[in-house]
């Protein structure tokens, strides 16, 4: 995942491992040789049309607002035709009110013609005080969740790891996130709900309360599932 740091000064663009204090926890409770955390790719505001997400300080959310804005005015004086039109004026709307276009109130099909915009609001924003940017990981973390992005964690043996994914992710499409050989051998999740799993106090002590379910390839992925993947071999 790719995240524009706009405005934001004091933070280097590059490869950073979101400290999750979940997966911290999850390390506590189940031996294993190191900890993964979920890794995201910081890059630079020129880059933003690029982002998946965008961080945004708080004295640049206007400048970031107005760029939008001026494209959106020069759209609507080439006389576009009716939809594209009504499109423009809701995002118009939002702009002018200081909203970032992703709040526009878009629907499905309206989405489908504002994408090929490629406004950098459209995209989810998150606006932060220097006091928030210093504690940079609780806030990537909320920017993740305001993405629809969620993770799974893997625990035991060598690395106890979390796993991004979208919100809405299969068991079986998660599965092809750590390997496509998962994927395609797929039988059955092993899955723990997080709280279960911390409650219980462990991998062993989770099974042994009946805490852990067998789910199928459709099953939709929670937060922090602690999974383990059954495959045939």
């Amino acid at each position: 995942m790719k995240i524009s740091l706009f405005g934001i000064t004091g933070v280097p663009p590059g490869k950073y491992n979101i400290k999750d204090p979940r997966l911290d926890q999850a390390h506590k409770l189940a031996e294993a040789d190191k900890k993964t955390y979920v890794q995201v790719d910081l890059i630079a505001a020129d880059q933003a049309a690029d982002a998946d997400a965008i961080l945004v300080s708080g004295e640049s959310r206007a400048d970031l607002i107005l760029q939008d804005w001026e494209f959106v005015e020069t759209r609507l004086s080439r006389s576009p035709g009716e939809a594209e039109a009504a499109v423009l004026a809701k995002l118009k709307g939002a702009l002018e009110k200081e909203e970032f276009a992703f709040k526009a109130g878009l629907s499905a099909e309206e989405k489908k013609i504002a994408t090929v915009y490629n406004l950098l609001t459209l995209r989810p924003v998150l606006a932060a005080t220097k006091e928030e940017v210093e504690k940079l990981d609780p806030l990537l973390l909320k920017l993740l969740q305001e993405s629809n992005y969620i993770c799974f964690l893997t625990v035991g043996g060598k690395e106890n790891r979390a796993w991004l994914i979208r919100k809405g992710t299969s068991a079986w499409e998660a599965a092809s996130v750590i390997h496509s050989d998962l994927q395609k051998g797929f039988i059955r999740a092993e899955i723990i709900g997080f709280d279960d799993f911390i409650q219980a106090g462990g991998e062993t002590q989770a099974k042994r309360a009946g805490k852990m379910r067998l789910e199928q390839k459709d099953y939709v992925m929670q937060d922090c599932d602690i999974t383990n993947f059954r495959v045939n071999k």
